[in-house]
Parts: C-alpha cells; structure tokens; sequence
C-alpha cells in the first residue's frame, strides 16, 4: 500500500522581515510569522485542501506551529507537536538554547495542538550538521512507520526538511531538494522505496524568495 509523506518548510518569518526585531526580542530565537508569512502559510493550507492528509506534525518553535496552524484549520485536523522536526540548533546561529513558549502556552494560542502526544524524538543543544541531520531522518523515518499507511504533514525548517527528505529517500534529496520558505516536499511511498515527487514545490505561493535564506 502506498504512503504519502508531505514535508513542508515554515512561511516567512518576522526577523527576515524586520531584523530589529531580534535585538529587543524576549525570545530572539524564536520569531513569529511576518505578515505575508502567514499569507503563504493559507495558501500553502489551501493546496493540501483535499489531499488525504491524515496527521499533522509541527516543529515546536512558534513559526512552524503558525505554519502548522493554517493547515490544521482547513484540513479540521490536530497537531502533534514533534521536537524532531526542530530547528538546527546551531551554536553558531543561537548563542544559547533557544528559548520558545511551552506546549500548554501554545495551546493556549492554537487549541488544535494535541496535548496529549508525546514527542518521539529529542533534538539536543548544541548539535552539529550531522547530528541534526540524522535527528530529523530518523524522526521522518519513526513517524511514517508509526502512523503507516496514513499519509502525513511534517512541517519543519529549511536543515530539518532536507533532513527528514535525506532521512527517507537517501542522500539523492540534498542535491535535488530546494528548501525555500512554505516550499512543500512530496514523498510516495513504493513498497520498499520512497519516491520523490515535489522537491520543494512552490507553485502555490504568489511570491517566493529568490535567495534561500536558512538562519
């Protein structure tokens, strides 16, 4: 039986947009969607309307649950917050931990987020390229064996995208894969292999960025 796995990177967020932002931030590592960020993130919902998209998984940072958030409303479906899918946590991008709202904080601002799902993979800080990698391949490759046959959302961040795409189909994605913001990933499954359709699809979004920015 085949599977479909959709891999979707966060809209544009406020820091790309504003980078002043940054400087009197409470949590600096964690920006919201900017303003035509969450317009791409409708519109990417509104592609995957009508798809058979049975379960949502977002990255815990707060842009990828907005992200998350605008599909889960058309689709009528819940979140299952996966830490797995997080951000590369680089020490080189964040000089600390990075700090992001807790799981009952952001169900309090997204009731669909489903509280009672217990994250299957830990991303740790400090990581490097290759541990981050091997995190979010493993998370994409835990969760399609877990919730197999149902077809499935990951939204996640341009490192953890390509991670989890790599983690399915092989090393053949890191060249073929083009990880822009709200670019969507699709991959099929055919017994025994994966198969890659979209490799960062974004026919969807009225404007897409020309430099793919991942930090």
């Amino acid at each position: 039986m085949s599977q479909i796995v959709w891999i979707a990177r966060h809209a544009n967020r406020l820091d790309f947009v504003n980078p002043d932002w940054f400087l009197t931030a409470e949590r600096p590592y964690d920006p919201p969607l900017s303003e035509d960020g969450m317009v791409q993130a409708k519109q990417l919902a509104n592609r995957l309307k009508g798809e058979n998209i049975a379960y949502i998984f977002a990255s815990p940072f707060l842009r990828t649950v907005q992200t998350a958030n605008a599909v889960a409303e058309v689709l009528d479906l819940p979140i299952k917050l996966e830490t797995g899918l997080s951000e590369w946590l680089n020490p080189i991008w964040m000089t600390e931990e990075p700090q992001r709202l807790s799981t009952p904080a952001l169900a309090e601002l997204f009731p669909r987020i489903d509280i009672s799902y217990t994250q299957r993979i830990v991303a740790k800080y400090p990581e490097t390229y290759a541990q981050m990698q091997e995190r979010s391949g493993k998370t994409a490759r835990y969760l399609v064996t877990e919730f197999s046959p149902k077809d499935i959302l990951l939204v996640g961040h341009g490192a953890s995208v390509l991670g989890a795409t790599i983690g399915l189909v092989g090393e053949t994605a890191r060249t073929e894969v083009k990880a822009s913001l709200c670019s969507l990933v699709k991959v099929v499954r055919q017994h025994p292999e994966w198969l890659l359709e979209l490799k960062g699809d974004t026919s969807h979004l009225t404007e897409v960025e020309e430099v793919i920015r991942f930090n």
